[in-house]
């Protein structure tokens, strides 16, 4: 299987434009999910009763095929980039939930007692103690959802999105192998790019680590 250069060099701007769309999708659906999965994950911590319903709620959506939930959401919003972000929000909020609902379980009782016995207030005590603690459980779900998420987005080609997987489908159609390598090249660097990135951001928000170490 050869690589045709020529082509990849006269189509570099519409390979930058396609990996940029492929993004988009991608940290959007992520984004979205976290707004979501946040406070789900705050209610099934402290409400026990509601904790194995949601959990099992999402690990449900979760099973739905891709192709599948993006054909159920044409009705409601049509061949267009919101069912595309829709459909990949959805599959991150079974890592998302389940990774925030497991960083808040680990912070340790004692530092939760120790916050209350300072006079500090439930919400203050989440955002201050809870979550920054969290911080490396619910990261290590992120960096999850948003690989995930960056190889899930080609599927919408099926319905006139899809980012980078537009060249799978023109390569698979001509039998043209180029683009085909193209947009998988391009969509591991975007997934090897986002995950570094991640590090990065998850390496300054916790400057404890650092210290300890």
């Amino acid at each position: 299987m050869t690589i045709d250069w020529s082509w990849i060099s006269g189509h570099t701007d519409e390979l930058t434009t396609l990996a940029i769309s492929h993004l988009q999708a991608a940290l959007t659906a992520v984004l979205l999910g976290l707004l979501i999965s946040l406070p789900l994950a705050v209610v099934a911590h402290r409400v026990r009763p509601l904790r194995g319903f949601l959990l099992g709620l999402s690990n449900v959506l979760f099973t739905i095929p891709s192709i599948a939930i993006f054909v159920l959401l044409l009705p409601i919003s049509g061949l267009t980039r919101t069912t595309t972000v829709i459909g990949l929000t959805v599959y991150t909020l079974v890592v998302l939930l389940r990774n925030t609902v497991e960083g808040l379980d680990s912070v340790p009782a004692k530092t939760k007692e120790a916050a209350k016995a300072m006079g500090t207030r439930p919400l203050r005590t989440l955002l201050t103690v809870e979550f920054p603690l969290a911080l490396p459980v619910i990261m290590a779900g992120v960096r999850i959802a948003t690989v995930m998420s960056i190889s899930l987005v080609s599927v919408a080609t099926y319905i006139g999105d899809g980012g980078l997987g537009q060249l799978f489908t023109d390569g698979f159609q001509r039998d043209f192998p180029t683009p085909v390598i193209a947009g998988v090249v391009l969509t591991i660097l975007l997934a090897v790019v986002a995950d570094a990135a991640l590090v990065g951001v998850q390496y300054l928000l916790t400057p404890w680590k650092r210290r300890r170490a």
